[in-house]
């Protein structure tokens, strides 16, 4: 197997081996989101096109000597300013969307309008990678955000996502861990039934790429010492590559807590698409979307 990445910081150098990507930021009158894609285009990684209220932007990019030499449509109206942003990615005359000040409803409404945006069915899926300092590797979550219930159906759509995905980064055959709260099958709980029916499906083909086991419990899926434990085999338990949760609830409540506990770094973007769509939340920092920005970078680049 053959990783690319080791740190978060890695990716600056994955998105950095082709030339700059055109990142499209929708409603850019957002200070956080403006900076970040600011430092990216500094950095080489991305060329920038802001799509919003050019008053916001100036206000909020007030800094940058380079703004001038940056493409901008000056748009009023939420709706308009989606739609650009959306027509720009789905033209391909841009490679990357992001959301800035405009709600992601807004924003993913607009991407999968009939009459403008993408062309064929999809199933978007969120996807996090994080750097946490007491795991041997860089671990993927899904799907924190997008998602709420999802069913088996679901549940193979969003694995596949993140496997397609992650392999473009470099992990070959990615570890999946469908998680539950415990390891052993309960018909009392459905995540379980689910993620052994996943294993399953793997096993015998209709799933690829990858491997998968499950049900597994969290500290089942990153802890050797736990598997040991519990005297469970398998390649998967321990090392896991990607988590895929059961519900939105756990998913969520899961990436908050490694980034306000485990001082986790990450990176989230949105799968699914012709193009990644970097969707963060506004309470992210600075730096976490600008780590998505690089993730998304180096998955383009590297298609």
């Amino acid at each position: 197997m053959l990783y690319e990445l080791n740190k978060i910081s890695d990716l600056k150098k994955l998105a950095l081996k082709n030339k700059p990507k055109k990142l499209v930021l929708a409603a850019a009158g957002d200070e956080h989101s403006i900076d970040a894609v600011l430092k990216a285009y500094k950095m080489g990684v991305i060329e920038p096109i802001l799509v919003g209220r050019k008053e916001d932007i100036y206000k909020m990019a007030s800094d940058c000597k380079d703004l001038d030499q940056i493409e901008i449509y000056d748009l009023k109206d939420d709706r308009e300013i989606v739609k650009k942003a959306v027509e720009l990615v789905v033209s391909e005359q841009a490679d990357i969307l992001m959301k800035g000040k405009v709600t992601t409803a807004q924003l993913l409404k607009g991407v999968l309008n009939k009459d403008y945006g993408i062309k064929h069915k999809s199933f978007l899926s969120h996807f996090a990678l994080f750097e946490i300092p007491n795991y041997h590797k860089l671990l993927a979550i899904t799907d924190v955000a997008l998602n709420i219930l999802p069913n088996l159906e679901h549940k193979v759509h969003i694995l596949n996502n993140a496997v397609e995905f992650i392999r473009k980064i470099g992990v070959e055959e990615p570890k999946v861990a469908a998680l539950s709260a415990i390891e052993m099958v309960n018909e009392k709980m459905p995540s379980t039934l689910d993620a052994a029916l996943l294993s399953i499906m793997q096993r015998r083909g209709q799933i690829k790429n990858c491997q998968v086991d499950g049900p597994l419990a969290f500290d089942n899926a990153i802890s050797f010492e736990s598997k040991k434990q519990k005297n469970l085999g398998g390649e998967v338990a321990g090392n896991a590559d990607i988590l895929l949760v059961p519900n939105v609830e756990s998913g969520n409540i899961l990436y908050k807590s490694l980034v306000a506990f485990a001082d986790a770094k990450v990176a989230g973007i949105v799968l699914g698409a012709d193009f990644p769509i970097v969707l963060t939340s506004r309470a992210d920092s600075e730096e976490t979307k600008l780590n998505s920005i690089l993730l998304a970078a180096a998955s383009v680049n590297n298609q």
